[in-house]
């Protein structure tokens, strides 16, 4: 593990700040939400999504902690453009790769925020026609909730602070860190 000197590189990224939440919280964690999942998803037609890139080593390690068999597939949106704040206009950058009509979905994202993004990718699937759909996501931050969803699994609400690690990023850095921490300085919006 780096540290926080090595963090602070001369590539501009910022010094890291209090751990939110630590890599054996992460891990008792997603095992707890697989448990749920297989049993939720025992005998079913599950394919989880995993939206890109943030999610990716969450679904990674959530995939192989459930004792059932699950397809995969990925979409990446784009909300944010340059900033740290979700612009609500939403674009797919990547689509699934396969038809999910009649399938059950379990979008898989890092975190929520204002909901805005998950609310579009939900109508966006549900067009599809799938048996049902649901969400597993790491994080939520349910203080900046503008719309009414809540995910059906759910790993750690956190407070409204930017966090990194574990997949989540800072200008595409400290994704690798295997727990999540809020930065120490102000990040521009």
């Amino acid at each position: 593990m780096a540290s926080l000197g090595d963090l602070a590189s001369p590539g501009g990224v910022p010094a890291l700040g209090r751990t939110v939440v630590d890599a054996a919280s992460l891990q008792r964690r997603v095992g707890e939400l697989a448990a749920q999942i297989s049993r939720d998803y025992a005998g079913r037609n599950l394919v989880m999504i995993g939206i890109l890139k943030g999610a990716v080593i969450f679904l990674a390690d959530l995939m192989r902690a459930l004792t059932i068999e699950a397809e995969v597939d990925f979409m990446a949106v784009s909300s944010y453009g340059s900033s740290t704040d979700s612009s609500g206009v939403v674009r797919i950058l990547k689509d699934l790769d396969a038809p999910v009509a009649g399938r059950d979905l379990l979008v898989v994202e890092d975190i929520v925020d204002s909901g805005l993004t998950l609310q579009y990718l939900l109508r966006t699937l549900t067009a599809r026609d799938p048996a049902s759909v649901e969400v597993c996501a790491l994080l939520t931050k349910p203080e900046r909730r503008q719309v009414a969803l809540q995910p059906r699994y759910v790993g750690f609400e956190i407070p409204d602070r930017f966090v990194v690690g574990y997949g989540l990023d800072y200008a595409q850095r400290l994704r690798r860190l295997p727990y999540v921490a809020e930065l120490a300085e102000p990040v521009p919006g």
